[in-house]
């Protein structure tokens, strides 16, 4: 992976990453396919003319099923998912976080109980490092341990002491797989440091003593407030290398976006786009819509009118809030890809600058 960094205004960077699938503009914002799929039924070619070039996929959950080893066997992540271009996979470490009720950490791992059959799975740093390997993905995450927000500050401390450790073991791992493989995979560290100055700090300057491919930002996407989030982005721009991507995980909002841009973030991820969709919730120039209300029921306007996307060319309000009302997927589908159309219009704004 090469990164070049074209031009910074204001604090948003313009750049360019270049990877054996293809290149990203930078910032970019990835629509995320957990189990190699974009929800909502949104396909590939979907994806490419809304002008997403990057999608992200999740290691744990395609470990699950159908398996690292049967993607492998079949050509690889790009392959299985008809998505030639370039993608990032998640470690599991959100996981670790989200899936607390069924899993327990030590130094050396995460045992998981599995959420589909219940069986017990044993996650470490190296084990994680073969899975994302062999599903073959442009870039790769650290192993991480991801702390709830809100938490005391000695148990943040703790979590930032075992994402250091893990961080080692998955370089060292990365760089014998690669040696073995003969791959263009690029790793990435994961800060985390919860709403915490110092430990924040702490966890970069550790990371980049160990020296990745890029740099994440964890932990932000947990319920903190946005304004803690901005502080945070701010404060790691000063720190993280100027010659490397900055990609933060899990956000957001378009608004979330466009002030993280503003401080120095090169990529983002988040469900919000069709998760929202998949509930009638559409990002539009003026606003957010729900397109289930009554108010929409003989309205012939598109749905955000200063959008060409497919659903806002194609189909009305009205049109819309029908097929949600009366169940067809047809509906979803449509405000999943618009609101994806208009994730990249935000992003677009300051490739533009």
């Amino acid at each position: 992976m090469n990164f070049s960094l074209l031009s910074q205004k204001n604090g948003a960077r313009r750049g360019k990453i270049t990877t054996a699938h293809g290149e990203i503009s930078t910032p970019a914002f990835m629509p995320v396919g957990t189990r190699g799929a974009i929800k909502g039924g949104v396909c590939p070619d979907d994806l490419r003319k809304s002008g997403a070039e990057m999608m992200l996929g999740n290691a744990f959950h395609l470990h699950l099923r159908p398996g690292e080893k049967i993607i492998e066997d079949l050509g690889g992540l790009q392959k299985f998912t008809a998505w030639n271009a370039p993608m990032l996979t998640d470690s599991g470490g959100f996981q670790v976080f989200s899936l607390s009720k069924i899993r327990k950490i030590t130094d050396d791992g995460v045992e998981f109980q599995s959420p589909i059959d219940g069986q017990k799975i044993f996650l470490t740093p190296e084990k994680v490092m073969e899975i994302q390997h062999a599903l073959g993905a442009d870039i790769i995450m650290n192993f991480d341990e991801c702390p709830p927000f809100p938490a005391e500050k000695s148990a943040v401390e703790k979590a930032v002491a075992r994402t250091t450790a893990w961080a080692r073991r998955c370089k060292i791992h990365h760089e014998k797989l690669l040696k073995q493989n003969g791959k263009k995979i690029a790793l990435f560290g994961i800060v985390q440091g919860g709403i915490f100055p110092d430990l924040r700090e702490k966890s970069a300057r550790e990371l980049i003593e160990i020296g990745f491919d890029g740099y994440a930002i964890g932990g932000l996407s947990v319920g903190e407030p946005s304004a803690e989030m901005y502080r945070i982005c701010e404060m790691l721009d000063q720190i993280l290398p100027r010659d490397k991507p900055r990609y933060l995980m899990g956000v957001g909002t378009p608004t979330d976006l466009r002030e993280c841009i503003a401080r120095g973030i090169d990529l983002f991820d988040c469900v919000m786009p069709t998760r929202n969709a998949r509930h009638g919730k559409a990002f539009t120039s003026i606003g957010e819509i729900n397109i289930r209300n009554q108010k929409f029921e003989r309205d012939n306007s598109p749905l955000d009118p200063d959008c060409q996307c497919p659903c806002c060319r194609d189909f009305s309000r009205a049109a819309l809030r029908h097929f949600f009302k009366c169940g067809e997927s047809l509906g979803a589908r449509m405000v999943s890809i618009h609101n994806l159309y208009f994730y990249q219009k935000v992003v677009g704004e300051f490739k533009k600058k």
